[in-house]
């Protein structure tokens, strides 16, 4: 909450399954002056030597989900927990509190006309409460796949297995306001993004604590 003000900043959330291009669609309000807290870049940050988390996932998991330099193993880890539902669980125990304490701390410190809080896995978490709106990044299952095996060469199986590990495609569809479908040219992604911009710039001028979220596009 700002210190100046009773009310909070109006802030979206950017969410979307694996691959669906999140990142594309944060750098392009990144590009129009808008903050972005970016879970996926705190999570990184909470496990990174020193942290605390990441002497809790050695003690858990052992030295093996560790690299010879004392890093986290992501490859490693990513295999043990979307195979392993119970390790999934206490990784997520693990971290979640850390993200959602930092994501809030990084949120209350930004500034910008509205903020854009990327959130992978939205549905389910607490960190709603945080937002005012809902933006989903949507794409095919099929759309998915194929990026997640050109960007991680990932097996076919072990990318169906992390799908179907989060929330559905449908699931996201249901809690969003605003949708934004990433399967076009980079041109059509930022044309939705700069249109999103101006209305986002809009409600913000006249935001009250989750003043519009009836309205949908």
């Amino acid at each position: 909450m700002s210190a100046s003000s009773d009310i909070s900043p109006f802030r979206v959330a950017l969410t979307g399954g694996i691959a669906s291009g999140k990142s594309v669609v944060g750098d392009m309000f990144a590009e129009l002056g808008i903050p972005i807290i970016d879970t996926d870049l705190i999570a990184r940050e909470v496990v990174a030597p020193g942290q605390p988390a990441l002497e809790e996932i050695r003690d858990r998991f052992g030295e093996s989900m560790l690299t010879a330099d004392g890093r986290l193993d992501r490859a490693a880890m990513r295999k043990r927990v979307f195979s392993d539902q119970r390790a999934r669980a206490d990784l997520e125990a693990l971290l979640h509190p850390r993200i959602a304490t930092e994501t809030m701390r990084q949120a209350d410190a930004a500034e910008g006309p509205y903020q854009v809080v990327v959130v992978p896995l939205l549905v389910g978490s607490k960190l709603r409460d945080l937002v005012d709106r809902i933006l989903v990044v949507d794409c095919s299952e099929e759309t998915q796949i194929r990026r997640l095996l050109a960007r991680d060469m990932e097996t076919e199986e072990q990318a169906r297995r992390i799908l179907a590990a989060q929330s559905s495609r449908d699931e996201r569809l249901a809690i969003a306001d605003d949708i934004i479908g990433n399967e076009g040219s980079l041109a059509e992604t930022r044309k939705r993004v700069r249109s999103l911009d101006r209305k986002y710039r809009r409600i913000a001028r006249r935001h009250g604590p989750h003043a519009l979220r009836p309205e949908k596009s």
